[in-house]
């Protein structure tokens, strides 16, 4: 069935098309025997008959071709995976996904048909390391529990493959920084995936806050919380310490963390937390419930954030001198949204052109161009490290029931 906005396009006439492009009224000055119209003065002249028109460089980027295209390798075939990443993979511009790992053979070769993926590149966790022997893979991307990072991304890089590792990087500062090492004598790329960073709508709030349509910044405020559900196998592991790392801080409360230091471009010199869990809740006998941090900043900024797995919010709310930003939802797979209030605007809804599903090929297409054009990542294990230094240093906090000083790598003073 033809669109009609189509079909009214596919009704013009040559004629009628082509004096609408040279400005006149349809078909008016056109010779009835197709030769060329008489053009005003000035105009480029305007070829009555179907030609090659230039490149249009400036608005379209092209992908890849398909033998260009670097092959990803996906670690973990897990909801997030097979919703998110694997899809987004087969819409980027510049990868092809070359490989699958997974415990689950069954599992596995049910994607591989769906996704094209021989055989002979379906891997489980025990034959992990014989990817150093396929060609095919240039990246590999950690989608497993956090507990897990550290072990698969450092066996990636001796495998001689670059990494794309889910946030939070790892459980320890120490695994981190075991991680950037093994990154740097592999001679190959880590990026940590921070999806926010390429949503349109946290995007565009940057851009508006650089351009000062916020004024100076003073305080931030972020919240990321939801329910923890045990019914569904993708929260089972998220109770457990040595797999999860933390709680809800470690899991949602990173987003609220890091967007914080997106938006002011600097680290916190202090911080003080709070946790607080429900009694004789079996999820939180590992791990925490509700988490609430205040930070401060040299520039004087503050930041109050909170993550929770028994309540259910998504914002972050920039409030400067000339006006305010909030992102509600600020860090949704799909439908977040942007508002402006200030003295000139009042309250609006920024117009944000491109979908939030973006931000999966935009991470995914930038660590391939980093690979390609050979830059550092936007989002690098450093910044990882960093988060992770400071959530450890907000469960410290925690339990000393004080304030902690920080080094600007967001570890911990003295």
């Amino acid at each position: 069935m033809t669109d009609p906005s189509e079909k009214s396009f596919l009704d013009l006439s040559r004629r009628g098309f082509l004096a609408a492009a040279a400005g006149s009224v349809a078909g008016a000055g056109l010779a009835s025997s197709g030769a060329q119209a008489q053009q005003p003065e000035n105009l480029p002249n305007i070829p009555d008959d179907a030609v090659g028109r230039p490149f249009p460089e400036a608005d379209l980027q092209m992908p890849l071709p398909p033998d260009q295209r670097l092959g990803w390798c996906v670690v973990g075939l897990g909801a997030f995976a097979l919703n998110h990443v694997i899809p987004a993979i087969t819409r980027s511009q510049t990868c092809r996904l070359a490989g699958l790992v997974s415990g689950n053979a069954e599992k596995a070769r049910r994607v591989a048909t769906h996704y094209g993926v021989p055989d002979a590149r379906i891997y489980d966790y025990e034959s992990f390391d014989d990817i150093a022997n396929d060609d095919s893979i240039d990246v590999v991307y950690i989608v497993l529990p956090n507990g897990l990072h550290a072990e698969y991304t450092i066996r990636a890089f001796e495998a001689g493959k670059h990494v794309m590792c889910e946030k939070p990087m790892a459980n320890t500062v120490e695994e981190c920084r075991a991680m950037i090492q093994a990154s740097q004598e592999a001679d190959r790329k880590l990026m940590i995936a921070y999806r926010a960073h390429f949503e349109p709508h946290n995007q565009r709030a940057l851009r508006m806050k650089k351009e000062g349509a916020f004024g100076d910044i003073r305080l931030v405020i972020g919240d990321t919380m939801r329910p923890l559900d045990l019914s569904r196998p993708r929260d089972e592991w998220r109770v457990l310490r040595d797999l999860a790392g933390g709680g809800s801080m470690m899991d949602i409360g990173i987003y609220a963390l890091n967007g914080t230091l997106y938006f002011l471009e600097e680290s916190p010199v202090a911080l003080v937390a709070s946790i607080s869990n429900p009694p004789d809740d079996i999820r939180f006998r590992q791990v925490e419930d509700l988490v609430t941090v205040q930070l401060r900043f040299g520039s004087g900024a503050l930041a109050n954030l909170s993550s929770s797995y028994t309540m259910n919010e998504n914002r972050i709310q920039i409030l400067g001198s000339e006006g305010t930003g909030l992102l509600n939802p600020a860090t949704s797979y799909v439908g977040n949204t942007l508002y402006e209030t200030g003295s000139d605007v009042g309250t609006r809804k920024v117009p944000v052109q491109d979908s939030s599903l973006r931000q999966f090929t935009g991470e995914i297409d930038h660590l391939s161009r980093a690979i390609i054009e050979n830059f550092t990542p936007d989002t690098p294990g450093e910044m990882g490290l960093r988060d992770v230094a400071l959530i450890r240093a907000i469960y410290a906090s925690a339990e000393r029931g004080s304030w902690v000083e920080l080094n600007p790598d967001g570890t911990m003073r003295g």
